[in-house]
């Protein structure tokens, strides 16, 4: 998909510059009005671009692309001459504003200004230049509405995305009856789509995600050369129209994020060509439990945060080119069907809070998708037992299943699964002692046990994960990370809820773990975050956690430590969040480093520490212990996932690599801290 959005840029490109190239062995200057154009043009900009003005000839400047044309001279006879007819001057840290001096361009057909920090609104007789075929301005600082008739006869590509236009859907693409791509995402459009925008026959892409627009999709019927289309993150409501019949080369369609309703249409479930479908965050009804045997392309599909019934269905089994599944955030009400062990090309599949059941037939299953690589099972399977069969996760790089009271102990299945890099099994009701085989899995990074019931000694092999001590840590594919986002927001004003990649992390909070840490966890020089609060872990804070050069969180609070702050861990020059606080700890706090950064409640419950220059004795002490979310939680219903990266190639191989993000929304809602120690490193 990907190939086809740009093709007809680049083939416009290509042809030009092969005109260029003819011409420059014609020794022809550039034509006057041009060069006077581009003068002016010049004047609007606030920094100047290399190489423009060093000679008379402006065809050998930076961008500018030119193509020789016959005119007649004084004498009547024909002569060459050279005209600009494109301007390639995207990603060049440009700025200031667009005049009017484009419309000197008589000739002009290609114009990329894309990827630069213009600002101010868009001069009117932009949208009339006659010869002009791809005009991107993608990605800058334009502002204000596009209130005139855009009459662009030749126009094949049209992307005005991520600006900060607004005001109503520009009027006039009726004119453009060869537009093919056209691009208005992430900006601040609102109101009903135009109606000309259905005459559009030629068009293949529409992206108009990202913005406020609602109104009616039933004109989207008419654009029957349509490919990809994009209308995720705006206002459109009520049922979705069943149109798709009329789509037959409909590959992408993504309606995430609006205010959709109703059964999902008929037509749309009989498409033999949509390779990608999301339909997340909507208020969808009905069964699931529906045909899906036509969509023998489907490659993605996302169904998450809507209102569907259970059970799964088993017609699922039969999209076999299936990579991405997402159910999330449904009453699914149902286990996994044995079909599922059909889906081979499977890589990434989220159940997160569907009302599951049977933990062991679900697992059972999906350990035959060989090629699955990310798992969230997270809310569910309410007091079943973690089973501990047999089970094989070959390709498994990610394991989510937090806050689903699983009891039983940490299953030895796991062992095997050797390219595992994060585990989450926190907010269950697991017992036992962590294994020592944790050192044996060489690339987890990120492991998070807490808020469980497991006790005795931490394992010392816990200090010898390998990914934790010199790797650098990475996921061995490309992956594309989904990026959290209150509704309504646009691409530009992004307010992310979540990191945008983990950092490598051990967490072993909340548990009855004892004994005393462990001096060797000074030997994991690349761990970003350990968190051992609330166990019963005693003895002194070893000065060898020093060595810990990339630590940026330590949390030893609540537990039953003694003796002295070691001055070593001045030397973590990383550390932006400690918390020793209600232990048994005397003596001064360490002063250097970072540790005058640090708040008094990092330190408080300690009666013998010296030397803060603020209370550290609370008249109460905080509960260190926290309710689990329940998966309703109100703000975890306003929040969108944008992404995954995705694309399909008409005939390019296609894969789905993702990395799973768990640490709010789609998987768990953000905790409510409580007045504890946590709530001091929550809002460091």
């Amino acid at each position: 998909m990907g190939v086809v959005v740009d093709y007809w840029k680049l083939f416009a490109f290509l042809v030009i510059s092969v005109h260029v190239q003819v011409l420059n062995s014609q020794n022809l200057n550039c034509n006057p009005e041009d060069l006077r154009a581009l003068n002016d043009f010049a004047k609007g900009l606030e920094s100047r671009i290399n190489s423009w003005g060093k000679n008379s000839d402006c065809c050998n400047w930076v961008g500018v692309l030119c193509e020789s044309s016959i005119k007649l001279g004084l004498n009547g006879s024909s002569v060459w001459d050279k005209k600009v007819v494109g301007l390639e001057l995207g990603d060049r840290s440009l700025s200031g504003n667009l005049s009017d001096a484009l419309d000197g361009f008589d000739q002009l057909r290609y114009l990329n200004l894309s990827h630069n920090s213009f600002t101010g609104m868009l001069p009117v007789k932009l949208f009339s230049l006659l010869n002009l075929e791809v005009l991107d301005l993608s990605d800058n600082h334009f502002s204000g509405s596009i209130t005139v008739d855009i009459n662009l006869p030749a126009i094949t590509y049209f992307d005005v995305s991520v600006n900060y236009f607004a005001g109503a859907f520009p009027a006039g693409f009726g004119n453009c009856t060869s537009l093919q791509h056209l691009s208005l995402d992430s900006n601040n459009l609102s109101g009903n789509l135009p109606d000309d925008l259905w005459m559009l026959k030629q068009l293949n892409t529409l992206h108009i995600q990202g913005n406020s627009i609602s109104g009616s999709l039933i004109g989207v019927a008419n654009l029957s050369n349509l490919v990809k289309l994009d209308l995720s993150q705006n206002s459109f409501s009520h049922t979705l129209p069943n149109i798709f019949a009329s789509l037959r080369k409909l590959e992408y369609f993504n309606a995430h994020s609006n205010f959709l309703s109703g059964f999902l249409p008929t037509s749309l479930l009989n498409s033999p060509t949509i390779q990608f479908l999301n339909l997340r965050n909507n208020s969808f009804e009905g069964s699931l439990n529906l045909n899906w045997t036509n969509m023998v392309s489907l490659r993605f599909l996302d169904l998450g945060s809507n209102q569907f019934r259970g059970p799964i269905p088993d017609s699922l089994s039969s999209c076999r080119e299936l990579r991405f599944l997402n159910l999330a955030r449904n009453y699914l009400n149902s286990s996994v069907p044995d079909s599922f062990k059909n889906l081979h090309a499977l890589s990434f599949l989220s159940l997160s809070n569907t009302s599951l059941h049977k933990i062991s037939s679900t697992l059972e299953a999906v350990q035959h998708c060989k090629n699955l690589t990310t798992l969230i099972l997270s809310i569910n399977f309410h007091g079943e037992e973690i089973p501990d069969a047999n089970f094989e996760f070959k390709s498994l790089q990610a394991l989510i299943i937090p806050n689903s009271r699983l009891t039983g102990s940490i299953p030895y299945w796991l062992s095997s699964s050797t390219k595992l890099q994060l585990l989450d099994l926190s907010w269950n009701r697991l017992v036992g002692t962590i294994p020592d085989w944790f050192s044996q899995l060489e690339s987890l990074f990120y492991l998070d046990l807490s808020r469980n019931s497991l006790s005795g000694e931490i394992p010392i092999g816990l200090t010898q994960m390998p990914s934790l001590i010199d790797r650098n840590i990475s996921f061995e594919n490309p992956l594309a990370a989904p990026l959290f986002m209150k509704r309504g927001l646009s691409a530009r004003g992004m307010q992310y809820n979540r990191i945008l990649s983990f950092p490598p992390t051990l967490k072993l909070s909340c548990n009855m773990l004892s004994g005393q840490v462990l001096p060797e966890f000074g030997n994991l020089k690349k761990l970003h975050l350990l968190d051992l609060q609330s166990n019963h872990l005693e003895g002194p804070i070893p000065p060898e956690l020093s060595g810990m050069e990339s630590l940026e969180v330590l949390d030893l609070s609540h537990n039953n430590l003694s003796g002295m702050i070691p001055s070593s861990l001045t030397s973590l020059s990383f550390l932006s969040r400690f918390c020793v606080a209600y232990n048994h700890l005397f003596g001064k706090v360490p002063a250097g480093g970072q540790f005058s950064t640090f708040p008094c409640s990092s330190f408080e419950g300690n009666h013998d520490l010296q030397d803060l220059g603020c209370n550290v004795h609370p008249t109460s002490k905080s509960e260190p212990w926290e309710s689990p979310p329940s998966g309703n939680d109100e703000e975890e219903s306003n929040v969108a996932i944008f992404g995954p990266t995705f694309g399909v190639g008409v005939t390019a191989g296609f894969t789905v690599t993702v990395l799973i993000c768990f640490m709010s929304g789609m998987f768990m809602p953000p905790v409510r801290q409580g007045r504890s120690c946590r709530a001091a490193i929550h809002n460091q």
